[in-house]
């Protein structure tokens, strides 16, 4: 059994994994689990990966020539890019929030999908967020029903996001998913504020504050790892397409909530259970 807050279970066919942006916040904290899952990892990004064992390419998610680089001879991705993130409560933006979240949410996600689907790579991982939605409401209901009613640039940028995945999919036939997070955080911080904010409620720009059901690494670890499994063997398994792009392709898109909500108090998740086999483990610590 590997159902404890810690534990990883090896992968059934370890694949070579491009990590986008695998040297920030969510990257740094996710690859140490992903190689003891038995996957080998390549980290684009502007800085190397704190990981030993890890590939490393330098580069920018908007340079064509290092995203080549970068996706040559590897099997699938994961997308943890992340430039000035906002939550879904509030309107505030300036020139260089737009910039930087029009450059990597939507430049830099279409050419990285262009170029791996030109180098035969079908399937992929796209970490998105909760913040596509406005967040003052009292229940996500699931994935299809709710509107990306986002007041903020980074939650509609990321929504667009979503949109590119969509496209690929339908025209290119590859095989993708969102994992829409909330509140990554380190062991650490998870720990800590779980003891210090037991209703959950954090600032957020609005006069109230909402509640944010944090993530703790290892659940977030274990959601990426399950995505990985589902849309590998999709694309492992359906046919092959015509060279020529046509409507009704072979090809596969989801959006999955991926949230702290042990009781699913906010967030439906049984998609998560049904299709990645996953529910949050990490709030067990808080009991010991």
């Amino acid at each position: 059994m590997h159902d404890g807050p810690d534990d990883i279970a090896p992968a059934a066919h370890p694949r070579k994994v491009l990590m986008v942006g695998g040297s920030g916040h969510v990257g740094t904290f996710v690859t140490p689990y992903l190689l003891r899952a038995g996957h080998h990892l390549r980290v684009l990004d502007l800085r190397p990966p704190t990981a030993s064992g890890v590939e490393f390419v330098e580069g920018s998610v908007t340079d064509p020539d290092a995203l080549d680089r970068a996706l040559d001879g590897v099997d699938t991705f994961v997308w943890t890019v992340m430039q000035k993130p906002q939550g879904g409560s509030v309107t505030v933006q300036d020139v260089p929030t737009i910039l930087a979240n029009y450059d990597v949410n939507s430049k830099g996600l279409h050419l990285l999908l262009y170029l791996a689907q030109l180098r035969g790579i079908r399937s992929g991982v796209y970490t998105g967020t909760m913040s596509v939605h406005y967040r003052h409401r009292p229940f996500y209901t699931n994935e299809d029903e709710m509107p990306l009613d986002t007041p903020s640039v980074y939650g509609l940028t990321k929504g667009f996001g979503e949109g590119v995945c969509r496209y690929f999919a339908r025209w290119f036939g590859m095989h993708l998913m969102a994992l829409r997070i909330t509140g990554p955080r380190t062991r650490a911080q998870f720990l800590k504020e779980r003891h210090e904010r037991p209703d959950r409620m954090y600032p957020d720009g609005s006069p109230t504050g909402s509640k944010l059901y944090i993530l703790d690494e290892a659940d977030l670890a274990r959601a990426y790892l399950g995505a990985i499994d589902a849309v590998t063997g999709t694309a492992s398994r359906a046919p092959s397409d015509a060279e020529q792009p046509m409507p009704g392709r072979h090809g596969s898109f989801e959006a999955i909530f991926i949230a702290g909500d042990e009781t699913e108090e906010m967030h439906n998740l049984a998609r998560a259970r049904e299709r990645i086999g996953w529910s949050p483990r990490s709030h067990r610590l808080l009991e010991s």
